[in-house]
């Protein structure tokens, strides 16, 4: 008898995963290689988790997640039908590829930009093409003029920190009517203005914003995006024939209690970009170099001594940012804005490393 031997590996989908930033189980370290919130979320969300009734967890959560959706509606001027919620904006942006980017054209992305992008377009076997970013790290709106599947752009852009005005959008938006662009403004809240307003002119716009940063929430994973009502409706058609209780209801009753406390959300914000202003300062004291940061983080090379060398000997002293050894950024550290008390402890540090150099 002949027995067919049949490899099964050769029907798995294969693909190189997203590498996430390095999550230290110490809590002695300085933490600034993730672009976390250094303070915690509003009093109100802490409110919600000792207060929240443990029966209503037998129960399914909202599938439309109604009242989060209602929230974030009402505070950006648009209707519930404008909006949709996932699970981070991880989340929310892998469904807006598998959604929008169905050609065989490829859709452009920058080559220096948030790397979950090719990612996804491998996974769901999208072709892209990688538009390069400038000498100063910028966008070239031409670049993006031209046939496509689609666009993606961060905006502050990640790692750079590059922050372009909406109008500069709004001539990729109008040059692109047969495609879907999404803007990522994962960190818009420090210091950037939004393209949210251009989404009642384009019915081809996504706006994609998350809770992570700015709403100090990154353990509970809430992302959303806006859009006009038909983008929005073939979103949530995915969704749905995807997972349909895709967040749970505790983190639906947080997410509306961090909403509606919108003093307590300027305030941590601008505390950041107050701190991260200083930072500023200080680095170029010690000769550093960075595009100017309108995020939580700075993206910084110094003039002598390479990037490399930093990184290892900050990681030493437990202090953690974050490295790639990629081409164009091989010599950049992103660095996190922490608390004030933080950040002095890294500048001191840096401060007595370099003057050995």
């Amino acid at each position: 008898m002949v027995i067919d031997i049949m490899n099964w590996e050769n029907n798995v989908r294969k693909v190189v995963p997203y590498v996430a930033g390095e999550q230290p189980q110490n809590n002695n370290v300085i933490k600034l290689n993730t672009n976390e919130c250094p303070y915690p979320p509003a009093p109100e969300v802490q409110s919600v988790l000792h207060g929240f009734d443990s029966c209503l967890l037998r129960k399914y959560p909202d599938p439309d997640v109604s009242e989060l959706a209602a929230a974030l509606a009402k505070r950006h001027g648009l209707s519930k039908e404008q909006v949709f919620v996932g699970v981070g904006s991880d989340d929310v942006l892998a469904m807006s590829f598998l959604t929008f980017f169905n050609s065989d054209k490829p859709i452009l992305f920058p080559d220096i930009t948030y790397s979950f992008y090719d990612v996804w377009a491998d996974l769901y076997k999208i072709p892209y093409e990688c538009q390069p970013l400038d000498e100063n790290f910028r966008i070239r709106k031409e670049d993006y003029q031209k046939q496509n599947g689609g666009i993606v752009i961060a905006n502050p852009n990640a790692p750079t920190g590059v922050w372009e005005a909406p109008s500069f959008f709004e001539e990729i938006v109008k040059a692109n009517p047969d495609s879907v662009v999404i803007v990522d403004e994962a960190y818009v809240d420090f210091g950037g203005e939004s393209c949210v307003p251009l989404i009642e002119k384009y019915e081809n716009l996504l706006v994609v914003q998350t809770f992570s940063k700015s709403r100090a929430l990154a353990g509970l994973r809430i992302g959303y995006a806006m859009g006009s009502e038909k983008l929005i409706r073939y979103l949530n058609d995915v969704k749905f024939s995807f997972n349909s209780y895709t967040m749970n209801g505790v983190t639906i009753k947080a997410g509306v209690a961090s909403v509606e406390n919108e003093e307590y959300f300027r305030r941590i914000t601008a505390k950041i970009m107050e701190t991260r202003e200083n930072t500023k300062k200080r680095l170029a004291e010690l000769d550093f170099i960075f595009p100017d940061s309108k995020t939580n983080f700075i993206f910084a090379s110094h003039k002598h001594v390479p990037a490399q060398e930093i990184f290892d000997a900050l990681r030493k002293n437990e202090i953690y940012v974050r490295h790639w050894n990629k081409p164009r950024i091989e010599n950049y550290l992103r660095i996190s804005v922490g608390t004030d008390e933080e950040m002095k402890t890294v500048l001191d540090f840096l401060e007595n490393y370099l003057k050995e150099k």
